[in-house]
C-alpha cells in the first residue's frame, strides 16, 4: 500500500510538478493554503509526510507546519524554498520541527531518497 503524502503550494505548477514526480511511488495529495492544508491533514490521517512551500500569502510554511505539528505530531515535515535559508527555517530545524529544508528548483532525485528514507 503506498505511503500518502500532502504537499503544500501557493503555485499550482509547483503542485503539478511533484505529483507527476512521485505518483507512482506514493499517494500525493496537495493544497494550495496552509489553511487549506491544515484541513486536508483533518480530513486525511493517512498522511505520513507533509512538505510545504516557506513563502505563500497568508501563512507562510513554517507558520503551517508549526500549527499542523501541533496538532499531527507523528507526520514528518519539510520545507521547500525558492530562497536562502532564512533564521526561520534555521531555527525550525535545529528545534526538529522540519527535517529538511529543500531549495527550488526542485531536486527531484534528492527529494526523493530523502522522503523514501523518512518514511520508506
Amino acid at each position: 500500500m503506498k505511503k500518502t503524502i500532502l504537499y503544500v503550494d501557493d503555485e499550482r505548477i509547483n503542485l503539478m510538478l511533484l505529483e507527476l514526480n512521485f505518483k507512482e511511488k506514493y499517494n500525493v495529495l496537495t493544497s494550495l493554503s496552509g489553511a487549506d492544508g491544515l484541513k486536508t491533514l483533518e480530513e486525511h490521517p493517512e498522511i505520513s509526510l507533509v512538505i510545504s512551500d516557506m513563502k505563500m500569502p497568508e501563512m507562510n510554511g513554517i507558520e503551517f507546519i508549526t500549527k499542523a505539528k501541533s496538532k499531527y505530531p507523528h507526520i514528518t515535515f519539510f520545507i521547500l524554498t525558492g530562497y536562502q535559508i532564512l533564521p526561520e527555517i534555521e531555527d525550525a530545524l535545529n528545534s526538529g520541527l522540519i527535517l529538511k529544508c529543500f531549495n527550488k528548483p526542485l531536486n527531484i532525485p534528492e527529494m526523493e531518497r530523502t522522503i523514501s528514507s523518512a518514511i520508506g
